[in-house]
């Protein structure tokens, strides 16, 4: 990640580890499928070649597992239900998406766009981008162009360690804010999706924040936690479980008024931040985007106009 006003920051080494981590996935994957076709010539048994090819789309099946959870979970949430066919498109473009994502954006593609810092980016509003859990900055690159053409001074963050606390973030969005509002004289908009919106109420917290930045866009974020969270077991993980500890004590220490700052885009087809009313805030402009997935959120044509729109005010 290289600033075009200098030099790289100094975690720029570390910002590969998780591109490296979807790398070697990807690789075994296709590995795996390629054993199978390999198998197939060799006229080796048919369920051998079901076997790989189905460990080569194992996302598939845990995505449709994740929708069914979210369905039974979400049985008592305030917000509207989705239709069975809203949910079967939502899990039919997730999937799809994260072929592209997971396989290709992130792992491969992540450096494609640099931080956009220009020389003359002074008086202009800047955009700051904060991805969410086992992702990099590569999830953003389907953004990139209409940032560019807009002239958006915009620096997109790598989060890591990628399984470390959520606290751990707050010193890398501190200097991306920092670098943006020496940049262009204004304080910016944050956008986060998934588990970087915590990130950033984690940063708001620690350092007082509110007088540096124009608002926050959150997509996806689980603020209250998400009931999938009771199965992990990474450090970040933990935090997100539903109402945790550590989302208790946070909420503790903000203001109330401080949520008046956010949009919150959330979805009823969430496969990830549920049940739906989890991605909300009390007194934030909460948006409901109707049948999109988690990741697939990113994609709703609302969600960047509304970015482009905030960064016009």
């Amino acid at each position: 990640q290289v600033s075009r006003l200098g030099a790289a920051p100094r975690h720029t080494i570390a910002l590969m580890k998780m591109a490296r981590l979807l790398q070697a996935m990807t690789l075994l994957l296709l590995l795996w499928a390629l054993l199978g076709l390999l198998g197939w010539f060799w006229g080796l048994a048919g369920w051998l070649l079901l076997g790989m090819l189905l460990l080569a789309l194992v996302h598939v099946p845990l995505m449709a597992l994740e929708f069914a959870l979210q369905r039974h979970v979400g049985r008592s949430d305030p917000l509207p239900r989705a239709t069975a066919w809203e949910v079967l498109g939502a899990w039919a473009a997730e999937a799809a998406g994260a072929v592209r994502l997971f396989a290709w954006e992130m792992p491969w593609r992540w450096r494609r766009f640099e931080d956009q810092l220009p020389a003359d980016a002074h008086g202009r509003r800047g955009l700051i981008l904060v991805h969410g859990f086992v992702c990099n900055r590569g999830i953003w690159n389907p953004w990139w162009p209409r940032l560019r053409a807009a002239g958006v001074p915009c620096i997109a963050l790598n989060l890591e360690p990628a399984f470390g606390t959520i606290d751990d973030y707050v010193p890398l969005i501190d200097a991306a804010v920092q670098r943006m509002s020496d940049a262009t004289g204004q304080p910016p908009l944050l956008v986060a999706h998934s588990m970087g919106g915590l990130a950033v109420r984690a940063w708001l917290r620690d350092s007082d924040g509110d007088a540096r930045i124009h608002g926050v866009v959150t997509i996806g974020t689980p603020h209250q936690g998400t009931w999938l969270g009771r199965f992990g077991r990474a450090a970040n993980t933990r935090q997100m479980r539903w109402q945790s500890p550590w989302l208790a004590e946070l909420v503790a220490r903000e203001p109330a008024e401080r949520y008046r700052r956010f949009t919150c885009f959330h979805g009823h087809c969430d496969n990830i931040a549920f049940p739906c009313s989890t991605a909300t805030l009390p007194g934030a402009d909460n948006r409901h985007l109707r049948g999109h997935a988690h990741v697939h959120m990113l994609r709703h044509p609302e969600v960047l106009a509304e970015v482009l729109r905030r960064l016009r005010d």
